[in-house]
């Protein structure tokens, strides 16, 4: 079951972060006052980010968290996909397509783009991503931190 995110998760939420953040799937940590940054953005208002946990036999079993924006090349709001995480123990039970059918249906006529990275070493993802008819996109994609 995938639902939204609620005060009475914080705990839970900040925990998976970071198990997630010290993952292989990611290319670095990041501190930890980021998840409560990130909390506190998606109780605020869901115009910029939301928080979704995905529960199995009762469990939370891991979370996806999206960001909004708005794309002239996509013609439209874009949902960003920024992170799904799902706990060892909850893998290969479908918890990834069911988040993404979730999207589909949530997101509503004025989202134009789903959007998502992965490491190319992930190829479970991939390939999941893939059957789901993501493509990739030939950017290289450069940041400038204002943070550090």
């Amino acid at each position: 079951m995938i639902r939204r995110f609620t005060e009475n998760d914080r705990e839970t939420y900040i925990e998976m972060a970071g198990e997630f953040y010290h993952s292989d799937a990611v290319l670095h940590p990041i501190p930890d006052e980021y998840f409560a940054r990130t909390v506190e953005e998606a109780l605020r208002s869901d115009s910029y980010a939301e928080i979704f946990l995905f529960e199995c036999g009762g469990e939370t079993a891991g979370y996806g968290l999206t960001a909004k924006t708005f794309s002239q090349e996509a013609g439209g709001y874009v949902w960003w996909i920024e992170e799904i995480y799902i706990r060892e123990k909850f893998r290969s039970r479908g918890l990834g397509r069911e988040f993404f059918r979730y999207l589909e249906e949530e997101k509503g006529r004025d989202v134009t783009r789903l959007r998502l990275e992965v490491e190319a070493d992930n190829t479970r993802a991939v390939s999941l991503y893939e059957r789901l008819g993501y493509e990739v996109l030939d950017y290289v994609q450069m940041v400038k931190d204002e943070t550090k």
